[in-house]
Formats: structure tokens, C-alpha cells, sequence
């Protein structure tokens, strides 16, 4: 066991769920699921293992980690997400760790799926995340969409070795519905925020934004997969930028 404490968010999550605590025992003696509002058989399914149950309102992505983690009984923090596992790998690297330095972040790669299809390119390609922190030293932000971890200056970041395997969706439909949420998330965020968006960057965006990933991140090595996913995020850029500047607009003719 290891004295770190594993710390999930979820909402609606029942058919995956399952998969993501079953790859933790043996990890830790202390598993924080915190559930938002789940009205299928999320609670249900994590009343089956040994686990610490909360419930709470969604306050957005950053605050509701921070509250999540202000329940952990260890202060070192991995970060995951309900449709996120560990391989072996990672757990062994986990397990091997001297966590008695709070100046240290550690980094994880990330193996994303579409349905079964791991994604090597593109957007998804390449990626990687921190996500074990020690939570005196480390925080996220308060964004609603598309949180960050807040850390001091000096800080030492390791890329551990092992994988997170992402499950971001088990189909293209519902990717593009979850990538149209953010999108209107983010658009609202930006308004916060005072950003505009004119006409060109509204259609130059979204061409720019598949260009990059299906052409200059090789996402078109994923064959039709990599097609989909680069228009998908062509549509949220579009989105996004439309989304915002009608709220700039209305907030104009106030």
C-alpha cells in the first residue's frame, strides 16, 4: 500500500465506474469517490467496493476537486477521473515511490480511447497530465471547465512511467455531445473573462484547429477515428467562439 489517497469525481458514470476501482486495490487503504447528483446506478455500483462514498452539489471542475480533496485522508493526491484506469505499470511506479518530498509533481501519460480505438495521434496523442500532487503544496483553480493545478514556483515535475487509460467516450455520438457541453462551458468562461470573438476567428478557428490535428498531429494516421475526432473539435472551436460572441452581443444591447 502507499500513503497516497486516490481521488474520483463522478456523475452519471455507472457503466464505467466499475472498471475504474477495480484497477486500484491493492494501491491504497483510502479511495474518495464523490459523487455530483448521479440519478442512474452510479451509487450503486461503488457501494460495491471499498471505497469512501460523498455526496455534494457540482461546483464546477476546480472547486469541486478542491472539496473532493479536502476529504482525503493523505495528502498526496492522484487525481482521476471515473473514466480513467491505471495499468499495471503505473501502479507498480506508484508503489515504488518515496513520497516524503512535497516539492515533487508527478506527471502521467495518457493512452485515450474512442469506444475500443486508442487514439495515437492527434489531438489525443502525446498526451500527458499531472495528476499526483501533494494537496499542501498543490491545488487546482477555480474554472468550471478545464481546471489546472495551481503549484509554487521551484517545484520538481517526474513523468512517471505506466499509463492512464482515458476512456473518452464509448462513441463518436456521444464525444461530439460531451465536446459541445464544453464548448458552451468554455464560451462562458471566456465572457467571464471579457474575451471577444469576431467574425474571422469564429470560421478561421475551427479550420486552423483540424488542420492542426488532423494534418500537423497526424491524426489522419488513425484513419477514420482521426478524421471524426479532428472534426468534432473543428465543431467545438466553432462553437465556442459562436457561442461566445452571441453572449457579447447580448450583453452589448443591454
Amino acid at each position: 500500500m502507499q500513503l497516497l489517497s486516490v481521488v474520483i469525481i463522478c456523475k452519471n458514470k455507472a457503466e464505467i465506474i466499475s472498471g475504474t476501482l477495480n484497477s486500484l486495490p491493492g494501491l491504497t487503504d483510502d479511495i474518495i469517490v464523490f459523487d455530483n447528483g448521479s440519478t442512474d446506478a452510479t451509487i450503486e455500483k461503488v457501494k460495491q467496493f471499498n471505497v469512501q462514498l460523498h455526496q455534494g452539489n457540482w461546483e464546477g471542475f476546480g472547486k469541486t476537486k478542491n472539496k473532493a480533496n479536502a476529504l482525503a485522508k493523505y495528502d498526496w493526491i492522484l487525481s482521476l477521473d471515473a473514466d480513467e484506469t491505471i495499468d499495471d505499470e503505473l501502479k507498480s511506479s506508484l508503489l515504488q515511490l518515496d513520497l516524503s518530498d512535497d516539492q515533487y509533481i508527478y506527471e502521467i501519460r495518457f493512452k485515450n480511447f474512442l469506444g475500443n480505438k486508442w487514439l495515437r495521434f492527434g489531438e489525443w496523442g502525446n498526451d500527458k497530465h499531472i495528476r499526483l500532487f501533494n494537496r499542501t503544496k498543490v491545488q487546482w483553480n477555480v474554472s468550471e471547465v478545464h481546471e489546472l493545478l495551481i503549484f509554487p514556483k521551484g517545484v520538481k515535475k517526474i513523468l512517471l512511467p505506466g499509463y492512464v487509460l482515458h476512456k473518452t467516450a464509448v462513441n463518436f455520438e456521444e464525444y461530439e455531445v460531451k465536446m459541445k457541453n464544453y464548448a458552451y462551458l468554455n464560451a462562458k468562461k471566456y465572457f467571464r473573462l471579457n474575451k471577444k470573438a469576431g467574425g474571422l476567428r469564429i470560421f478561421l478557428s475551427p479550420a486552423f484547429s483540424f488542420i492542426k490535428n488532423y494534418i500537423f498531429k497526424l491524426g489522419f494516421l488513425d484513419g477514420s477515428a482521426g478524421f471524426t475526432c479532428a472534426r468534432i473539435n473543428a465543431s467545438y472551436t466553432f462553437l465556442k467562439y459562436k457561442k461566445l460572441n452571441e453572449l457579447n452581443m447580448i450583453n452589448r444591447s443591454e
